[in-house]
């Protein structure tokens, strides 16, 4: 199937997935553009290319697991793998860095400066002097729809205590891994993913919450803010909750062991990341 190259390092054989995965990402984005634009057949295109991109994982991460499974990767892929993964998650925690400062300058720093602090005397005389400092604020002349501040209690709170308790059941099932007990393992692993799929659940009913009382995107920066951090923090729980649903039929089809688990290891380290944004959304978004 391959071969070793360079001394100790696995070179896998060209691949064709690579190239799968193009036209299946390209006829998603090219319907959807056509779409848009009234093409009968962006659609079609788009359901298409979105099929094709299920083929492409499955046959490249079969051939990944196939490769693990027959003992190819060695400890130098295995370190490999790790640094990968941690510089992705570093990326990640950046990503939402960003929309955690964007959230911060709005309500810590623009707010005060509308009101006159600092160096927006002017600013707020001359031209915002009506503006009465509340949060959410929905600009200073009413640009928004809703200045509906979406609380802790209940569905949020909930979802906490939902989230947290999946991280405690992963954290079990990597420990049965580490101690050979799989029949932990597969229960681990099922409760987390059930809670992952009951968090994201939950997450859709308050956003219909949210816009029945009239907050969307457009509904100020505390609206805009709240959607895109907590809809890529969903889409983030969704992605995890299927890679850990992978690990789980893995499992039980009785793949990892004590010494060889690092795919597994590698979604319970994404599955905490996941956890600990939530826990940075709930206290800025939500409490406070």
């Amino acid at each position: 199937m391959a071969e070793v190259a360079r001394g100790h390092y696995f070179v896998p054989e060209a691949a064709k997935w690579p190239l799968v995965g193009s036209i299946a990402l390209t006829l998603i984005m090219g319907g959807f553009a056509s779409y848009l634009n009234g093409s009968a057949l962006g659609s079609k295109f788009s359901i298409a290319g979105f099929m094709l991109l299920v083929i492409m994982l499955f046959g490249w991460f079969g051939t990944v697991i196939r490769e693990s499974e027959s003992g190819t990767y060695q400890p130098w892929e295995d370190m490999s793998f790790r640094l990968g993964m941690s510089w992705f998650i570093f990326s990640e925690v950046m990503f939402f860095a960003a929309f955690f400062g964007a959230l911060y300058y709005a309500r810590i720093l623009s707010v005060p400066w509308l009101l006159g602090e600092g160096t927006g005397t002017e600013t707020h005389m001359q031209l915002w002097g009506t503006y009465a400092e509340i949060w959410p604020t929905n600009g200073p002349g009413n640009l928004g729809a809703s200045d509906f501040h979406m609380g802790w209690w209940p569905l949020p709170f909930i979802n906490t205590i939902i989230l947290l308790s999946s991280g405690v059941t992963v954290t079990w099932a990597h420990h049965a891994i580490k101690a050979n007990h799989r029949a932990q393992l597969i229960i681990g692993l099922f409760l987390t993913v059930a809670l992952g799929f009951l968090f994201v659940y939950l997450q859709g009913v308050e956003y219909i919450e949210a816009y029945h009382a009239g907050m969307t995107l457009s509904s100020g920066i505390y609206g805009s803010t709240f959607f895109m951090l907590t809809g890529f923090h969903g889409m983030h729980v969704t992605l995890g909750a299927i890679i850990l649903t992978v690990m789980l039929f893995r499992a039980i089809r009785g793949h990892f062991t004590p010494e060889r688990h690092f795919a597994f290891e590698a979604a319970a380290w994404y599955w905490h990341f996941v956890d600990v944004v939530w826990l940075g959304l709930f206290i800025f978004v939500y409490v406070l």
